[in-house]
């Protein structure tokens, strides 16, 4: 099976400045990344998607492809994961000269993704009957049968939640949210529905701790703090 592997990794980002190349434990985030991936002997190709020289020179120091500068259209703040990966992967069908069966996108700020993470869910990718496998973990406390919504100051349930109101949390049925570390997709369903999650999706379940996704700096401590703690 010929997989393209696919890090975005654009130059700007609000919540942290050049967040894909901030130091955690004295490495770039993207490092993280780029390390796990070449991991896994699975993959075809590898490639960094970017708009930024510099993070383009850093991904290719670490020892992956950086094939394009990605277009300005492609690295706006309202930029979506589709178009891409989209784009990446034409150009790679083109410049390599043949399909490939599935795509992997691996996004940086997900650091405590592994080799082993992305191995396992490639193996559920290849023995279940689906289209795509996607990374989730559990939402744990913040349940949906637990949120609220305010009107004005008027706080309400923001589902129905029927018997299930005030009880505790681990007696409600599971929840689990994408947490952003692993996208794998059948090539011919993405060209089709230009969509990362195909209609015949699985669920590949990580930890919280593995599912630590940097957004804001707060996340970067957490993050530093695992690294440095492999028991925690």
């Amino acid at each position: 099976m010929n997989i393209l592997a696919v890090i975005p990794a654009r130059g700007g980002s609000k919540s942290v400045p050049r967040k894909n190349i901030t130091k955690i434990d004295g490495r770039p985030l993207i490092s993280y990344t780029i390390s796990s991936a070449l991991e896994v002997d699975r993959l075809t190709d590898i490639i960094v998607s970017t708009d930024d020289s510099e993070i383009g020179s850093i991904s290719k120091e670490l020892g992956v492809d950086v094939p394009f500068i990605r277009p300005p259209n492609l690295a706006t703040d309202n930029s979506q994961s589709a178009p891409v990966i989209e784009h990446a992967l034409k150009y790679m069908e083109k410049l390599r000269g043949f399909n490939y069966d599935a795509i992997l996108m691996l996004q940086p700020t997900s650091p405590l993704r592994t080799s082993s993470h992305i191995n396992e869910a490639i193996d559920l990718y290849n023995t279940e009957e689906c289209d795509s496998v996607v990374s989730i973990v559990s939402v744990g406390g913040n349940h949906p049968l637990r949120m609220k919504k305010l009107d004005g100051n008027r706080l309400s349930n923001y589902v129905d939640q029927k018997s299930w109101n005030m009880l505790p949390r681990q007696v409600l049925p599971e929840v689990y949210i994408r947490n952003g570390a692993i996208y794998i997709i059948r090539r011919d369903e993405f060209i089709k529905n230009k969509e990362l999650i195909g209609s015949n999706c699985l669920g590949y379940k990580m930890n919280n701790k593995d599912s630590v996704n940097i957004d804001t700096y707060v996340d970067l401590m957490v993050a530093e703090i695992l690294i440095n703690n492999k028991n925690l």
